[in-house]
């Protein structure tokens, strides 16, 4: 599982803690048994959810030991944490997945499949809205990358599309915010293959022809989306934007050519 927190950990009679990360404003998500490896911890995260907080005592057994870790905890030391849970993903049947062979992935119930791969997207999502836009893309691309397999059934195929829309979507906007524009309009467009009539995969080709400075085919995408989705005003902003790049773009060539002649 993976857990966003903040935590404080201090020894008995002390005031200051020995171990914090409540001065990072945005804590990363942290893997039960490789980030956090205390057992004690462990067990408690595992106990709580989403929003709670808590205060744990561990025996040294389930802290730091008979030894303890000198310099900064000494042997068979009782320790206390403060501990608040920002954010919860449950990762295990996702790590389970990826540990099998490519036959076993295949045979696994679809279910499942689809329930791994909205994992991965929620770990993307929460990297994306921590601005790791490279690390949440690859994400979402190990999602797309499950959603590959053949349906056997119409049923299914509508199940496996309207998983795949979703993280098609996450991936045209993390391109655009990668700043690399092709990737984008190539997954927006894939998007579209899949729902014609999807208001934000045509916004998101329209600004990735707008920031490649195809400026027709932008006004394409975007005048399409505008028709399913009138008050939208992103939309509607995108197309401002367009007329007065457009506008900026025409005198540039007027003035170029007045140029030419003039000379």
């Amino acid at each position: 599982s993976g857990c966003a927190v903040k935590y404080s950990g201090y020894l008995e009679q002390q005031d200051e803690p020995f171990c914090t990360n409540c001065n990072s404003k945005s804590p990363g998500l942290m893997k039960l048994g490789q980030d956090i490896t205390l057992w004690g911890l462990e067990i408690g995260l595992l106990t709580m959810k989403k929003g709670e907080v808590a205060r744990f005592v561990f025996m040294p057994g389930y802290a730091y030991g008979q030894r303890g870790c000198l310099p900064l905890i000494p042997p068979n030391a009782t320790v206390l944490f403060e501990v608040e849970v920002l954010d919860f993903l449950d990762t295990n049947e996702s790590d389970t997945f990826f540990e099998l062979t490519a036959e076993q992935q295949d045979t696994f119930p679809l279910q499942k499949v689809l329930k791994v791969a909205d994992t991965e997207r929620q770990f993307g999502n929460y990297l994306y809205y921590k601005q790791h836009f490279e690390s949440a893309k690859d994400r979402y691309a190990r999602a797309f990358s499950i959603l590959r397999r053949s349906p056997s059934s119409e049923a299914e195929q509508r199940q496996i599309d309207a998983s795949k829309l979703l993280v098609l979507l996450n991936l045209s906007l993390t391109y655009l915010k990668l700043e690399r524009p092709a990737q984008a309009l190539v997954y927006g467009e894939r998007a579209l293959e899949i729902d014609q009539r999807n208001a934000k995969a045509l916004f998101r080709c329209g600004q990735a022809c707008l920031c490649m400075r195809e400026y027709e085919k932008s006004r394409y995408f975007l005048v399409r989306a505008q028709r399913i989705q009138p008050f939208n005003h992103e939309i509607n902003n995108e197309l401002k934007k367009l007329a007065r790049y457009y506008r900026d773009y025409m005198e540039k060539e007027k003035e170029m050519c007045r140029q030419m002649f003039a000379s």
